[in-house]
């Protein structure tokens, strides 16, 4: 293979990465990249090194990658930020319909919530002790 096989190999693959989600094909591109350049630097490279050249560069780039670019996400003061049903464990509700066979409403804030739990009676005070998608599984208090 030529020098500019390994360059229209990396330029495609570095293409592709923009319909491909993730980061591995800009990866396999660079490495591929680098083989053209080293290619063009010294065209007489047998086709097997240059295959062992492509799998060094591809691997080692994607392990820099994997440890530099790939952050664990930060800690933060509110897990919960993004599950709004998780935030309502622990407030106190009253009924505004009572549970019947398991299901029941309640209000909170603006919104109607369901809710699961024992039997009890409209206008009781109620606990969330779970969340099951957008039940509020309650407890009276």
């Amino acid at each position: 293979m030529e020098f500019w096989h390994w360059l229209a190999i990396g330029a495609g693959l570095a293409a592709l990465e923009i319909m491909v989600p993730g980061t591995f094909l800009l990866w396999l591109g660079a490495a591929a990249g680098i083989v053209g350049l080293i290619m063009l630097a010294l065209p007489q490279i047998d086709w097997i090194y240059q295959l062992l050249i492509f799998a060094v560069c591809a691997v080692t780039l994607i392990a820099v990658s994997i440890k530099f670019f790939r952050n664990p996400p930060a800690e933060t003061d509110k897990p919960n930020l993004n599950e709004r049903g998780q935030q309502f464990i622990g407030r106190q509700l009253t009924l505004d319909q009572p549970i019947v066979n398991g299901k029941g409403r309640a209000k909170m804030g603006d919104t109607m919530w369901q809710v699961c739990g024992p039997d009890y009676m409209r206008g009781t005070r109620v606990k969330v002790i779970n969340v099951h998608g957008t039940v509020l599984e309650v407890q009276k208090i």
